[in-house]
């Protein structure tokens, strides 16, 4: 039984690509021409899909196949979107937004999406504070064996928060300052965890991607193995092209 069809992306122009990739549910990805643009598809064999970490990557892989085979200006399609049929394409996605697709695609043309998540532990962190500032580490000692006010605690704390949040902003500073620079546009997301303090997205030229690498390895080198960097060199550029 089919419940439709399931989109991953959409290519540029009316041609129509020779890939031979599979999809979700095993099922291979197809192509359909709807107003000048390239749709991505299978048949969709759920209802509703939903967002397993299976169901995710799946999603993800065939988007970053199709660039690995050379088709570099795709626009990714959010997970889970099904449809009835491409009338349905037409009348809500390529009629009424094709120019600003054609928009998302000069955008994107030559260039690539690459993302760096910085991590720490927050616990070394907050030793190396104390060891690089006697004065803060004999007032955290104070709290320890003594009697002290609640609002003496609290600006102990407060005195320790500050100073954490500063260590963590002169991390992010030196990643900014590295990198923002060389980057066309960059989209700064939320933490996902407790110990990751920076997420951010770059549009860089396909080009200089090993430069920007080599970038992303002096900052780690920098701070002398303090971080976890997770750099992401391929992924589909989900940050650039909403609308």
């Amino acid at each position: 039984m089919s419940y439709g069809l399931y989109l991953y992306g959409i290519l540029p122009d009316s041609k129509t690509p020779d890939l031979a990739l599979e999809g979700l549910d095993k099922q291979p990805v197809q192509t359909q021409i709807v107003d000048g643009f390239t749709f991505l598809y299978s048949d969709a064999q759920q209802e509703r899909y939903l967002a397993s970490r299976k169901n995710l990557l799946g999603h993800e892989k065939v988007l970053e196949q199709a660039m690995h085979a050379g088709y570099r200006s795709l626009l990714p399609l959010q997970f889970g979107l099904t449809i009835a049929d491409w009338q349905t394409v037409a009348e809500q996605l390529t009629h009424p937004y094709g120019d600003k697709l054609r928009q998302l695609f000069q955008i994107l043309d030559g260039n690539r999406e690459v993302g760096v998540k910085v991590f720490w532990e927050a616990d070394q962190e907050l030793q190396q504070l104390m060891a690089e500032n006697p004065i803060l580490q004999a007032q955290r000692d104070s709290l320890e064996g003594k009697h002290l006010s609640m609002d003496e605690i609290v600006r102990i704390g407060q005195a320790i928060e500050r100073a954490m949040e500063q260590r963590k902003q002169a991390i992010i500073t030196a990643f900014r300052e590295a990198l923002n620079e060389v980057a066309i546009a960059i989209v700064e997301n939320d933490s996902l965890t407790e110990s990751m303090i920076y997420n951010a997205a770059y549009l860089i030229p396909w080009d200089s991607e090993p430069a920007f690498s080599q970038l992303v390895e002096t900052l780690d080198q920098q701070f002398n193995s303090r971080l976890k960097i997770r750099y992401n060199n391929f992924t589909a550029p989900f940050n650039f092209v909403q609308f």
